[in-house]
């Protein structure tokens, strides 16, 4: 199938901003809408069922969805990783039967047959230490030996309660760097995801102008096949009368064979059209999309610091700054912490044993451990310090970066205000000419009949009638881009006053 050849793209300077907003409560009004013809598959839009409808179903949409998913399970992860951990351990059995050395009380060697089974459980209850950077346990643990062949006994070894700590001392504190960026990294995603659903309302824009322009494009073409007709036709009979020239007569001819031609190259177009965005929309392929000229457009103006400030507080831009300095101050500290490592254990509890597994708990004795170890380079040839100078020097880069970062992002919000503020009036422009154009061509047509205008003449009135159509559907165009981009920035309905959000409780379970 021929190509859609689509005026209407997206941008450079206006990809980097994202646009519009997910709301499940279309699902139910677009079951209910009454743009769907049952008879003969049409399916009437206009610019807002086609976001809508776009934002529902299409692939972008369900790729951004996942990545939100992914992002929320990240995030359920470490709040886990921040709560009690109940674990089970054991061997369920061990089994031995070997010959092993044995050194006698003469020093010399012999060796002793191993036979015995052994079974072990052990149940922890840990809790990291988000505090210090600790963590410490609580367990309780059952061991049984039983010694196989002649004379074959069981051992019991009972730990009914003990306590465990493994401290970490000087070193980084990962857990209280993780309770800083992690939520931050979920705020980040979460605004994202909004941006991605604002990128597809983006998408739908462009395709759906797309399909407008080859709709009035083919509507041009066969409205100019019809008028060259009948020019033709005219033409003919001042021909037969003496009052046109023959070199005008061919030019009329030439004219309708032209316009024949364009409309089977704008038929080609629309179909190509209508097919991308029927795809893009997850439409059956049998659907005829009829798309609905967007006549008004609301009157507003925007002020540029109210766009900032709502950048800055919505978009994900500002938390990916923020987490970013995070992550290079973490890497700064990870690297520091390692130049020495101390760590300290410490074990607590009570321990009995017996060859009957009641007496095993009972005659308790204490069971204590404490260790410190210690790993500190004397020599290492500056290794260590050059570990932490690289990660400085990685921090001082990533703040250069995210400064010229913000100033053009603060930059490209400035030019997009202006470009949208100055589009309103060129979009009024742009209709005014459309109809003049018209006017002007509808009068030609009746000078023409009466002798008194040149082809030329006419020939112009229709090129500029045509253009200004088109021109006209390219300004709605870059009105719409331009106010669904300043919508993706702040993530901010200007008409409506809210704040872009989602149900995000439903949107996982979705």
């Amino acid at each position: 199938m021929k190509n859609c050849s689509a005026p209407f793209a997206l941008h450079s300077d206006m990809k980097n901003f994202r646009f519009s907003i997910f709301h499940f409560l279309w699902i139910v009004l677009l079951g209910i809408s009454s743009f769907v013809s049952a008879q003969n598959d049409t399916l009437r839009l206009n610019l807002n069922d086609a976001i809508r409808l776009a934002q529902l179903q299409s692939v972008d949409a369900a790729v951004a969805l996942n990545e939100l998913k992914t992002a929320y399970w990240e995030y359920r992860t470490y709040l886990a990783d921040r709560l009690p951990e109940v674990n089970f351990t054991g061997l369920l059995p061990s089994y031995n039967n070997n010959y092993s050395r044995y050194q006698q009380a003469d020093g010399s060697y012999t060796y002793v047959q191993n036979n015995w089974m052994r079974l072990n459980g052990n149940i922890s209850v840990d809790q990291n230490i988000a505090l210090t950077g600790g963590k410490i346990s609580l367990n309780s643990s059952l061991d049984l030996t039983r010694q196989l062949g002649k004379g074959a006994y069981n051992e019991y070894m009972s730990v009914p309660i003990g306590i465990t700590l493994n401290q970490p001392i000087f070193g980084v504190n990962d857990q209280k760097w993780k309770q800083r960026i992690e939520p931050l990294r979920y705020k980040e995603a979460k605004a994202a995801y909004v941006e991605n659903t604002e990128d597809v309302a983006l998408a739908a824009i462009a395709s759906f102008f797309n399909l407008l322009y080859a709709r009035e494009n083919l509507n041009i073409a066969l409205q100019n096949r019809e008028q060259s007709d009948k020019l033709y036709e005219i033409a003919l009979a001042k021909r037969k009368i003496g009052y046109l020239s023959e070199s005008d007569l061919m030019q009329l001819e030439f004219s309708a064979l032209q316009a024949k031609g364009l409309v089977t190259e704008a038929q080609s177009n629309l179909n190509a059209c209508m097919f991308q965005l029927r795809s893009f929309l997850a439409l059956d392929e049998r659907t005829v999309i009829e798309p609905a000229f967007p006549e008004s457009t609301p009157s507003m103006r925007i002020n540029y610091p109210e766009v900032l400030e709502k950048a800055q507080e919505n978009n994900s831009f500002a938390k990916n700054i923020l987490r970013r300095q995070l992550e290079a101050d973490y890497a700064v500290a990870s690297a520091k912490g390692s130049q020495r490592t101390i760590n300290l254990f410490a074990s607590v509890g009570y321990t009995g044993k017996d060859q009957v597994l009641d007496a095993a708990y009972k005659q308790l004795k204490g069971n204590q451990s404490v260790e410190v170890g210690v790993s500190i380079p004397l020599l290492d040839w500056g290794k260590r310090k050059g570990t932490v100078k690289v990660a400085e020097s990685n921090r001082e880069i990533v703040l250069s970066r995210i400064r010229q970062e913000q100033m053009n992002f603060n930059q490209n919000i400035f030019l997009l205000v202006e470009n949208f503020n100055n589009q309103a009036g060129q979009l009024e422009i742009a209709g005014q000419a459309d109809r003049i154009a018209e006017k002007r061509y509808n009068i030609s047509i009746e000078t023409f009949v009466i002798g008194n205008i040149s082809i030329l003449d006419l020939n112009d009135a229709q090129k500029s009638k045509d253009e200004a159509r088109l021109k006209h559907i390219q300004k709605l165009y870059q009105y719409w881009t331009y106010y669904y981009n300043i919508r993706s920035i702040t993530l901010y309905d200007f008409l409506t006053g809210n704040n872009l959000d989602a149900e995000w409780d439903a949107i996982i379970r979705n």
